[in-house]
């Protein structure tokens, strides 16, 4: 009887994989619910959603995917968090690190910054979102406030990579910036750039930018 069960939960876990790794949105949400139904720990089905988006991420470093893939498996497994999270906040759980997140002022895309938050709750973060046209004294209100182990800063256009270098003074001016790490996101952003203005890491991928982040923790 204990082998059968354990099969059904195998079944069930592999349905939650292959929902993600097809952009099956209404499946997935279903393969969440029978999971807990199943009485399988909120953890484990986090996990399992998290090898999807890890063949997810692999077949986008190999060029085999494109964003769009990237955004559509995002979409999807916000799906499957929204009904897992309630019981994680619940379950023995313990997140990798703290991510602290927001778009920076003036700039009000938010479509990239989503799909990181995505990516890393699937790697086992802790995210709070400040969302868009975040000032720079919000995120040095919150980063004293949540003490995150990571600051990302994101932006899509030109003129907010010297709001990101002001967030990054201000973090400076409040004693505040060698408690956390910082890196850059979006597309005009470059190594270079971040360096330049006192962030930890400054990238234009996605999929780099979370390895970044899992890397951070690792060395801690």
């Amino acid at each position: 009887m204990k082998s059968k069960r354990h099969q059904k939960s195998g079944e069930v876990l592999g349905k939650v994989n292959s929902c993600i790794v097809n952009f099956d949105v209404e499946g997935l949400r279903q393969a969440c619910r029978e999971a807990l139904d199943e009485g399988i720990p909120p953890a484990e089905i986090f996990r399992e959603m998290a090898r999807g988006m890890e063949v997810i991420g692999r077949n986008y470093e190999r060029g085999e995917y494109y964003l769009s893939e990237l955004i559509a498996a995002g979409e999807t497994m916000k799906e499957g968090m929204r009904i897992v999270e309630p019981h994680l906040k619940t379950a023995d759980y313990k997140a990798a690190g703290k991510v602290l997140i927001g778009t920076v002022k003036g700039d009000l895309h938010d479509i990239g910054k989503d799909i990181v938050i995505a990516l890393l709750k699937s790697a086992g973060f802790e995210v709070v979102d400040l969302g868009i046209d975040v000032p720079s004294e919000k995120f040095v209100e919150e980063v004293r406030r949540v003490k995150p182990d990571i600051l990302g800063l994101s932006g899509l256009l030109t003129p907010s990579m010297m709001e990101m270098e002001n967030v990054i003074r201000r973090l400076t001016q409040e004693g505040l910036r060698e408690k956390v790490k910082v890196i850059l996101g979006g597309y005009p952003i470059k190594e270079d750039f971040a360096r330049k203005v006192g962030a930890d890491a400054g990238v234009n991928d996605v999929a780099l930018g979370v390895k970044i982040c899992k890397e951070w923790i690792k060395s801690k």
